[in-house]
């Protein structure tokens, strides 16, 4: 199987629409499970909201830390699952709130903190990194195998 890999450098916060449209484009025909990689203020979040308001998502997007997943609605009545696994001890927390169902709903799921719930991911996921490069410069690569 090929992979294709996609990287883009955004220069400010204004960047990251186009970015996102760039990436959405560029994943049309990808897993629609997204696990995307950084380090603890890169911009993940950041990046998700973008790619959220890209998609017409009409709810406020969020990072769903305690809640774990957040479910969004676009303007085409798309559902998009918002996932922040940072505070997750054991997998077992991701199957208490049907994690499973979830990524395999056919519905764009993009995760944080993949690597909390590694064993229960399909093989086939889109990977996202997020690398700063200083205080406003960030490298985002997309992945898809």
């Amino acid at each position: 199987m090929e992979t294709k890999e996609l990287k883009i450098t955004t220069n400010s916060i204004d960047d990251l629409n186009n970015a996102a449209k760039q990436i959405l484009e560029f994943a049309q025909c990808s897993s629609k499970v997204w696990l995307f990689h950084g380090e603890m203020g890169a911009g993940k979040t950041t990046f998700i909201k973008a790619i959220c308001e890209v998609l017409g998502v009409m709810d406020h997007v969020n990072s769903p830390t305690f809640a774990l997943v957040n479910e969004y609605m676009t303007d085409q009545s798309d559902t998009v699952y918002h996932f922040d696994m940072y505070r997750i001890k054991d997998p077992s927390e991701a199957f208490d709130i049907g994690f499973e169902e979830y990524i395999y709903s056919d519905n764009l799921c993009l995760i944080e903190w993949p690597s909390k719930v590694e064993r229960l991911l399909p093989e086939d996921c889109t990977e996202v990194t997020i690398v700063p490069i200083d205080e406003t410069t960030r490298e985002i690569s997309i992945r898809i195998v």
